[in-house]
């Protein structure tokens, strides 16, 4: 699953027909009705604001729409483009200036599709990660090796506060807990207690 980090926008062209994808992290559809009432306003004197939207990790929300292009010509395939990129809670909103020339169905949806690629493209999209989050405290005898093995194994440390010990979280993916811990109390001679619990984080 992929997540938008900020909003962003990018642009294509198709025989002199201006099209201009932005893109947005939302959270309600109540959310991406106002950015969608804001771009008509700022784009009032475009012919179309084509748009489509998700939300949820199982795309429990989904709604597209056309704005007086052909049918299934603009929203579907913007919707098309964030499904296939696996992005979640996200507006993709595609203003067009008409260029006076008609570009036909085939032309109108690599058009609407290459704009929401542009707008994908140019954000920060970030992959979520589900696995587990440990904490521990970890006497500085100990910190180095740990620090080696993890990230030998590619596990992040999040955070790490110095004081009499050093308390440490990592971030775990799921498929390497049950090494993570059984090298935790091997590295430790079993003095040492993980605090385990879910976590999803994100990686850009």
């Amino acid at each position: 699953m992929k997540y938008i980090k900020d909003y962003a926008t990018g642009e294509y062209e198709e025989k002199k027909s201006r099209f201009i994808g932005e893109i947005f992290p939302i959270k309600s559809e109540e959310e991406a009705q106002e950015h969608i009432a804001a771009i008509r306003k700022k784009y009032y004197d475009a012919r179309h604001h084509c748009f489509a939207y998700v939300l949820g990790d199982n795309y429990e929300m989904v709604k597209q729409s056309d704005d007086g292009e052909p049918s299934q010509t603009a929203g579907m395939p913007i919707l098309n483009v964030m499904k296939g990129q696996e992005i979640r809670d996200a507006l993709i909103v595609v203003t067009r200036y008409f260029g006076g020339t008609l570009l036909g169905t085939g032309g109108l949806v690599r058009s609407y599709t290459n704009a929401a690629k542009a707008a994908i493209d140019a954000a920060t999209v970030l992959t979520a990660v589900e696995g587990y989050k440990a904490t521990a405290e970890i006497p500085y005898t100990l910190v180095g090796k740990i620090k080696y093995y993890t990230e030998t194994e590619g596990i992040i440390e999040a955070n790490a506060e110095y004081g009499n010990n050093v308390n440490m979280t990592w971030h775990v993916p799921s498929d390497k807990l049950s090494s993570f811990q059984n090298q935790i109390q091997e590295l430790s001679g079993g003095s040492i207690t993980l605090a385990i619990e879910k976590y999803r984080w994100y990686n850009a």
